[in-house]
């Protein structure tokens, strides 16, 4: 079977080099397409709150807000109170931040791996900036649309993270007290690690955004809904010139937000390689919370619409 698989995906491999082949104009005009969108949209909204998350975590962010959180995070997650640090900076800082704190977190020992994967199914979230204003304003010329979108989007997100709170484990596990190392580290060396674990991974999330974009370039000319529905399964960023602002766009715009997109899923596991975390929950979490958003939508779009 394995043997098989491969052999499937080699031969899908090779029919995308002949496209890329054939195509070449229209492919590079489409990479030329998505290095534009990350210089002037993902970078400026990704890179600085990247650095800034990894600043806040190495410097004890986590340990911080612990006691503040810990009341919530207990009876809603089953997850200690630094695992909050995770969830807010995701749900401000957009993908794949979220997932890359919660990473961190785990290295520094502040996680065990299964409160680390339970987290990864929740925390990994979309920026408000763009569900505000370039799919609330952008698309459906309204912010108030967008603000519902975010709302939609958090909701939908804590609800997942409350279907994934079990993780096998009896209802009454109480998190036993821990000691929390110091953190001796300097500002300066990690302002220097963090900037530079930024820089990496941007270039990490770049790539995959100009890859998949070219990969959707192809399902946007099918046109339609189902064209456009297949572009948001595929790349978040590529769906928004497709989207209309009516019932269906914003069904499908709740629903490809939470869902993230297979590059986002990408741009998540790039994050997490090498830190020994199973992906299996932050995938099954992100079509949870897609679908769970793409439903919420759907109950609301009556109310929010104008």
């Amino acid at each position: 079977m394995k043997k098989r698989w491969r052999a499937d995906a080699c031969l899908i491999l090779c029919g995308i080099l002949v496209w890329f082949l054939t195509d070449a104009g229209r492919v590079r005009a489409a990479a030329a397409e998505a290095l534009t969108l990350c210089g002037e949209s993902v970078i400026p909204a990704l890179f600085p709150f990247l650095a800034v998350s990894g600043l806040l975590v190495s410097m004890g962010f986590g340990e911080w807000i612990s006691p503040l959180f810990a009341g919530l995070m207990g009876p809603l997650f089953r997850l200690p109170g630094q695992a909050s640090s995770a969830l807010l900076l995701g749900l401000v800082g957009g993908y794949p931040i979220g997932a890359r704190t919660a990473a961190d977190l785990y290295r520094q020992g502040l996680l065990t791996a299964g409160e680390a994967e339970r987290l990864l199914a929740f925390c990994n979230n979309s920026n408000p900036v763009f569900l505000v204003s370039v799919l609330g304003s952008g698309v459906f010329g309204s912010v108030r649309v967008g603000v519902w979108l975010w709302l939609i989007h958090i909701f939908s997100a804590l609800v997942t993270g409350i279907l994934f709170r079990g993780g096998g484990r009896s209802a009454g596990r109480q998190h036993p007290a821990r000691d929390f190392p110091c953190r001796s580290v300097s500002f300066s060396s990690a302002f220097v690690k963090a900037v530079r674990s930024a820089a990496a991974g941007m270039l990490s999330v770049c790539a995959f955004v100009v890859l998949f974009y070219v990969l959707a370039s192809p399902l946007a000319a099918l046109g339609g809904r189902l064209g456009t529905a297949l572009v948001g399964i595929v790349e978040l960023f590529s769906l928004t010139p497709l989207l209309t602002p009516d019932r269906f766009g914003l069904i499908l715009a709740a629903g490809c937000a939470g869902w993230g997109g297979l590059s986002v899923l990408c741009q998540t596991a790039s994050v997490l390689d090498g830190s020994g975390l199973r992906f299996r929950n932050c995938y099954w979490g992100k079509l949870t919370q897609g679908l769970l958003s793409a439903l919420l939508a759907a109950v609301l779009s009556g109310y929010i619409l104008p």
